[in-house]
């Protein structure tokens, strides 16, 4: 790892440290019960004990999560370029859009498991509920940010309509679009937990709930855990797919 890559990381790493060392130094001097708050250490072990329960729950969240994460990309790119294309769709679709954000999860999860099952679909439409909105309007406001002058020049030569959105709009849009990929994918993962908390028949959030019912606190910190490592692995992947598809996006961030 280069020093660069050390310093950036090190305040987090240092921020870590002492945070669990202070949660043990609390458990160990006030003798708190393990099942109201048990140590960093409990956690650790008890989890690696339960690590084969806990990773096939983690694999039934992660399927969750990636499904309805891709559901969302879909539909937010195909109304976002929609919109982008029709005046008329944007003054129709962006208040339908802000109004899908003050539907409570916490009310609409329950229903969505009684209207459709335990099965796959209601979780799916839960994560997609949840990361559509930063997705969508991260590509509308990117495609609306393109220069005029840019546009301008494109249609002055005689490009199409078509031509100038994939030649200067898309690309335009790409960096905004990254950030909200990497504040949806943090979405997808507490969206898709809350919706097996609400009922499921497998997965971290179900597995949370049963041992919460246990006081195993342990383990439901062990699961809290891997939910975290989780969300942080889909959120630094973002920023390989965005050094593939947009590198100029990596470039715009270093110059401010």
């Amino acid at each position: 790892m280069s020093t660069s890559a050390v310093s950036r990381f090190a305040p987090a790493l240092v921020g870590a440290v002492v945070l669990v060392g202070a949660w043990q130094a609390y458990v160990s001097v006030s003798h708190i019960k393990p099942q109201i708050l048990p140590s960093p250490w409990r956690v650790a072990t008890q989890g690696w004990s339960h690590r084969d329960v806990i990773g096939t729950n983690a694999v039934a969240t992660l399927q969750v999560t990636l499904v309805g994460f891709a559901f969302s990309l879909i539909v937010a790119w195909t109304l976002a370029v929609a919109v982008d294309f029709s005046g008329w769709l944007r003054r129709a679709l962006l208040p339908m859009f802000v109004t899908s954000q003050t539907i409570p999860i916490i009310v609409l999860a329950p229903m969505m498991i009684t209207w459709f099952g335990f099965g796959l679909l209601p979780k799916v439409l839960l994560v997609a509920l949840v990361t559509f909105f930063p997705l969508a309007i991260g590509l509308i406001e990117g495609f609306a940010a393109t220069e005029r002058e840019a546009g301008a020049l494109l249609q002055s030569m005689g490009a199409s309509r078509w031509k100038q959105f994939r030649y200067v709009r898309l690309p335009t849009a790409l960096p905004r679009f990254f950030t909200a990929l990497r504040i949806g994918v943090t979405y997808a993962v507490v969206g898709a937990i809350f919706a097996e908390y609400a009922g499921a028949e497998n997965g971290l959030g179900i597995y949370m709930a049963r041992q919460k019912q246990m006081f195993r606190t342990d383990l439901v910190l062990a699961a809290v855990v891997v939910t975290a490592v989780i969300s942080i692995l889909l959120f630094v992947a973002t920023y390989a797919v965005e050094r593939v598809v947009a590198p100029w996006a990596r470039q715009e961030r270093q110059k401010r």
